[in-house]
């Protein structure tokens, strides 16, 4: 069977490869090029997997010529240009649109657009502003003299990602987000030479055991679809689903902590939190999948609030677990020694610190499984538009099966090691004992609170970047 599953992940799949910057980014490059009476704008538009999808509607109702015509001329309309401090209008001109092949049967779109405005023989001070609403991805402007001088310029000359064809693979955690140029020129220098973009779009992924599941996608339209390649698919999703868990995230940090900030878990505390984050993480590429499907255009702005979602809950769990401890940092915990007859007993002042309650586990599992995987999004997609909506929706449930078997052992794990460590403070001095029983929860607890922090601080730039 291994052999096999390996087989099926080294098959060729042609030349469709992941997105470097994500399956939901839309990513804009606007060259600015000052030559003698006239601006030149090239907009650029490179559409991931999602909203490529998202367009090929419209595309259907108007064909790909018009609505690449339609795009470009509100591209020109929505982007904001002053010359010396009064607005000019750019005049929208040739367009086009191409598609490529993408992951899991579906494509990738590219739209080129020129578009013009006059400008003075004389030095002029230039403003532009990109046309807004791209959301998250890779943002640039270049701005360049033809036979003029840029005597000023904020942003570069020359792109970086060549034309949004070869993206950086130092740049792709923190692409750039430019939406704006102040540029000075004045009348006189060389000629400029055409930019020409490379042939290909490079074809990084990220590092670590998340590369396995972009393997994925291919399980889709890779072969004809019979009962024994389907058994296949779906024992292929179940193990990449599992090593998707490896890879950072996922709430792992999160079972770790909170097992230590609430203290006496045992292991059957940990199956709630990982059955939370499965079926809410399942649930949530079903839904998104469906908004897609649907045509709806607010897929990656509603990854990006649940992403906020997420930090928010966890956020306000590490304020409760720190209060908690905070508040029986000077309450002696319980500790069991042996007599003569052997027997245990706790010697304690005041209330201990409470079990771990299933209620609880299921709310940190449901704020760790709230953003869904764009991969398996993909796959739900790609499989409806190629009418097998129903085997994506079980190679999804199969993906999240195998998400619940890692979380599961590494919840085990994280119970066994604090087990471990309990026996081990036994042997201890008093005092020992006692610092920990007071520091470990209330420092676990600020380890969820900062975890909570970075979500939000992380969400919040994607929702409002």
């Amino acid at each position: 069977m291994l052999g096999a599953l390996v087989l099926l992940l080294a098959l060729p799949a042609g030349r469709a490869s992941a997105h470097p910057l994500g399956n939901f980014t839309t990513n804009t490059h606007d060259g600015l090029v000052a030559a003698p009476g006239r601006l030149l704008v090239t907009h650029v538009e490179d559409l991931a997997e999602i909203p490529a999808a998202q367009a090929e509607p419209a595309i259907g109702r108007a064909g790909l010529a018009r609505w690449a015509l339609d795009r470009c001329r509100r591209a020109a309309r929505d982007s904001r240009l002053t010359v010396d401090g009064r607005p000019a209008a750019l005049t929208s001109g040739a367009g086009r649109a191409a598609f490529r092949p993408g992951q899991a049967g579906l494509r990738t779109l590219r739209v080129e657009c020129r578009s013009t405005a006059p400008l003075p023989r004389t030095a002029a001070a230039l403003a532009f502003r990109a046309p807004g609403g791209p959301g998250p991805g890779w943002h640039e402007i270049t701005a360049q003299g033809d036979r003029t001088t840029l005597t000023r310029s904020d942003v570069p000359r020359v792109s970086a990602s060549r034309l949004l064809t070869r993206y950086p693979k130092g740049l792709l955690s923190s692409p750039p987000d430019t939406t704006s140029a102040a540029v000075r020129v004045r009348p006189g220098g060389p000629a400029l030479a055409a930019q020409r973009p490379a042939p290909d779009v490079s074809g990084a992924l990220p590092r670590g055991a998340d590369r396995w599941t972009r393997a994925l996608t291919g399980l889709v339209a890779r072969h004809d679809l019979t009962p024994g390649f389907a058994g296949l698919a779906l024992g292929t999703a179940l193990l990449l689903g599992a090593l998707h868990a490896l890879a950072p995230g996922h709430g792992k940090t999160l079972m770790a902590a909170t097992a230590a900030a609430r203290g006496r878990a045992r292991p059957r505390d940990v199956l709630p939190l990982a059955a939370s984050v499965t079926v809410t993480h399942t649930l949530g590429v079903v839904a998104l999948g469906a908004l897609v499907i649907g045509g709806s255009a607010a897929a990656p702005s509603i990854v990006a609030w649940l992403g906020l979602a997420a930090g928010a809950l966890v956020t306000g769990a590490g304020v409760l677990l720190v209060r908690r401890a905070w508040r029986g940092r000077h309450t002696p915990h319980a500790h069991p020694h042996s007599h003569s007859h052997s027997h245990s007993h706790d010697h304690r002042s005041g209330r201990a610190r409470p079990a771990p309650t299933v209620r609880g586990a299921l709310f940190l599992g449901f704020a760790g499984g709230l953003v869904p995987s764009p991969s398996a999004v993909v796959v739900l997609v790609g499989a409806a538009a190629l009418g097998r909506a129903w085997f994506g929706v079980l190679l999804v449930v199969a993906y999240g099966a195998g998400l619940a078997v890692t979380l599961t052992a590494a919840g085990f794990v994280v119970v066994r090691a604090g087990t471990f460590a309990a026996r081990r403070l036994e042997r201890a001095g008093t005092g020992t004992r006692r610092a920990a029983g007071r520091l470990l929860p209330l420092g676990s607890a600020c380890v969820v609170l900062a975890l909570g922090c970075g979500l939000v601080f992380k969400g919040a730039a994607t929702a409002l970047g």
